[in-house]
């Protein structure tokens, strides 16, 4: 399998870890002092969480997971929920010229990730 890697700079590993392991549903497959490692099949994803004493600042504008459907959108959301998580959802918006049926969560860091389904391109 052919999985997209992101490597994150984490505050506070536990914390992070905990997040991560809720937002994907699935344990860590390597953990070693100071650094997590996530393996997912959907999305495709290796996820390392690597903490830092100096972390400063969100390079990241927000991370996401695009979906087949909106039902795949609103599974996730009641998924993320029934795990104590708050989802800003966003219905029928136009966003990055598209429209698209979404909700958001934020990870410890201040990261954004958004579950989303596009609908439609528009001009």
């Amino acid at each position: 399998m052919t999985y997209v890697h992101i490597g994150l700079h984490v505050k506070c590993l536990k914390e992070s870890r905990a997040f991560y392991e809720r937002f994907f549903g699935v344990t860590p497959v390597k953990e070693k002092e100071n650094y997590v490692k996530f393996l997912t099949d959907s999305p495709a994803l290796n996820l390392t969480l690597k903490e830092v004493e100096k972390f400063e600042g969100n390079q990241i504008n927000h991370l996401g997971v695009q979906v087949d459907s909106a039902a795949d959108v609103l599974f996730h959301k009641t998924r993320l929920e029934k795990v104590g998580f708050f989802a800003r959802e966003e219905m029928d918006v136009n966003c990055c010229h598209a429209i698209q049926d979404k909700f958001w969560v934020t990870d410890p860091n201040g990261i954004e990730w958004e579950y989303f389904y596009t609908k439609q391109d528009v001009e």
